[in-house]
């Protein structure tokens, strides 16, 4: 008790200096704080994040907020505007929350530079009770992770077989890949001999020119296993690579493509995994057509990214330690990876009926 005592002491102390050491805050608005930001202080960010921020800030932000005061937008109003974006406007909870990332941004922003005093930014983004935060959750709303079924996966696996988009498509299934990670793999990364894949980069349109940078996070860089059937097919395909090398060589080399790699290298489009017979690139594009036809044809709701949901809960349904799913997904936070064992799918409800089904 006299530790905390003390603690607590010292901590008002703390706060009391700086509000008396601290110079007064120098009144700046919404649009010098985020041009500040774009000058110096994203030098760290990947391209789509500024991309995404930029969107956000041109198309929405700019109009209502650019002129004003940063120290005087209020906490309220915020909450107010986040409000009506996701109950009237209709968009969706993930997007809303780009928003408050964005105030969050604003205020941190300028707080750092002197534009906010500390009581101010701890009321915006610090203090429990007054602090900008979403919107309650529709009970409507579905964020609920989306498998495919069993029978689904049987339709989907014969749809594929043979198309050019075969490979895209069993990465995601058997690795539950990022589509970007997919479309990014190169065959010297492949290790069958160890039965792993390594994950190091991903492919990214920037300024419209292909490229291969890092991967999401920290977390995405990691060698993954291979299931069997994967291994097989990807053998087959090396096999068959090696042959196209030879009998296609000159229609290989007309048509790839140079893109640029990681650490300011170089690579082909023949490097990559995906890439067809004749030396053409694929991209994250090339699945465009087939989800349209899978959903016309099949009835599918067709998204690659569903490819990911359903490993990681087929591997959990089959009792997958967490932290190897962790690793296998590559994911920084694990309770991440719990909403794959929370997540109740066709087949984990029929589980879930046997084991009641025993009481």
């Amino acid at each position: 008790m006299r530790d905390a005592v003390r603690a607590r002491k010292n901590a008002i102390a703390a706060v009391s200096k700086e509000r008396t050491e601290r110079p007064a805050p120098v009144r700046r608005t919404v649009k010098e704080v985020y041009e500040e930001y774009c000058a110096g202080g994203r030098s760290d960010r990947a391209f789509q994040t500024k991309r995404k921020q930029d969107c956000i800030w041109n198309n929405h932000l700019r109009k209502k907020f650019g002129n004003r005061f940063v120290d005087e937008i209020s906490s309220a109003e915020v909450v107010d505007y986040l409000s009506k974006l996701y109950y009237k406007d209709g968009y969706a909870f993930q997007y809303v929350e780009s928003f408050l990332k964005m105030f969050y941004l604003f205020f941190g922003q300028a707080y750092s530079r002197n534009y906010l005093d500390v009581d101010t930014y701890n009321k915006l983004c610090t203090n429990k009770n007054t602090k900008i935060h979403m919107p309650k959750l529709r009970t409507d709303d579905d964020t609920d992770i989306v498998a495919f079924s069993r029978e689904e996966l049987d339709k989907l696996d014969e749809y594929f077989k043979g198309k050019s988009t075969e490979t895209a498509y069993l990465l995601g299934r058997y690795c539950g890949l990022r589509i970007n990670e997919t479309f990014g793999l190169r065959w010297d990364h492949v290790d069958f001999e160890a039965e792993t894949i390594t994950i190091d980069r991903q492919m990214s349109y920037q300024n419209g020119l292909i490229k291969l940078i890092g991967p999401k996070t920290i977390h995405s860089n990691r060698t993954i296993i291979m299931c069997e059937n994967l291994k097989q097919f990807l053998w087959d395909k090396k096999l068959q690579r090696d042959e196209d090398m030879i009998r296609l060589k000159e229609v290989r080399m007309q048509n790839r493509r140079q893109i640029d790699d990681l650490n300011g290298k170089k690579a082909f489009s023949t490097d990559l995994v995906t890439c067809l017979p004749n030396g053409r690139i694929q991209t994250v594009n090339s699945i465009k057509f087939p989800s349209r036809e899978i959903k016309q044809k099949l009835g599918i709701n067709f998204k690659y990214h569903h490819l990911r949901h359903t490993f990681g809960t087929l591997m959990a349904e089959m009792n997958t330690p967490t932290h190897l799913l962790c690793n296998q997904m590559g994911h920084a936070n694990i309770h991440v990876t719990q909403r794959y064992y929370i997540a109740i799918s066709k087949s984990g409800k029929e589980i879930l009926k046997g084991i009641l089904d025993k009481l």
